[in-house]
């Protein structure tokens, strides 16, 4: 009965039909648009890889670890003026102060870089894994970097937060999985 009441007023289908033929005109006029604006903009940009040398100091938030220093190198694929592809490696050593042992590792990210204010200050964000590899330390961690930073055709200044989510801290006395820190990184840049 339902479907007979809808079948039998035929304005309806056609006010129905009419709106989804709106609908999918203006879907496909906005995805035009964008297909049209994003190969202008890889049209006009050279693609291409860039490799960069950074030093990093950061700040540990739990115990027992005081601060953090390491170095690393970066290789970036820019995909357009605004968006990048990132893989980044090198060693860190979170310090310890008193009888426990400093904590060493190799990360290797990758990640996702986004220029948003004239191609310089841009947001980021890494995941991969941190191998610890000093001390006794035989641990690997899921590592989650989000960043903020600033970059020219050779400098590049970025603030970050860092979860390693399988290295212990110390709470309230109690060892516990999930060590984060705050990291600056300065690094020298250039195209390949």
């Amino acid at each position: 009965m339902s479907q007979s009441i809808l079948d039998s007023n035929p304005n309806k289908n056609n006010m129905k039909n009419s709106f989804n033929s709106k609908v999918i005109l203006v879907i496909a006029a906005v995805a035009l648009g964008i297909t049209t604006t994003n190969a202008q903009e890889v049209k006009n940009y050279d693609q291409g890889f860039r490799l960069g040398f950074g030093i990093n100091g950061g700040l540990p938030l739990d115990s027992p670890y005081d601060y953090n220093l390491g170095a690393d190198a970066r290789i970036q694929y820019d995909l357009s003026k605004k968006y990048s592809i990132t893989a980044t490696t090198g060693f860190s050593n979170m310090f310890v102060s008193g009888k426990d042992n400093d904590l060493g590792y190799i990360p290797a990210k990758v990640g996702f870089k986004a220029f948003v204010l004239k191609d310089q200050l841009y947001l980021m964000g890494e995941a991969g894994a941190a191998f610890a590899v000093t001390n006794g330390y035989n641990k690997t961690s899921l590592l989650l970097s989000p960043a903020i930073g600033y970059a020219t055709d050779k400098i590049d200044i970025s603030l970050r937060y860092e979860h390693f989510n399988d290295f212990q801290v110390l709470k309230n006395e109690v060892l516990k999985d999930g060590l984060g820190q705050i990291s600056l990184r300065l690094a020298y840049g250039f195209k390949l």
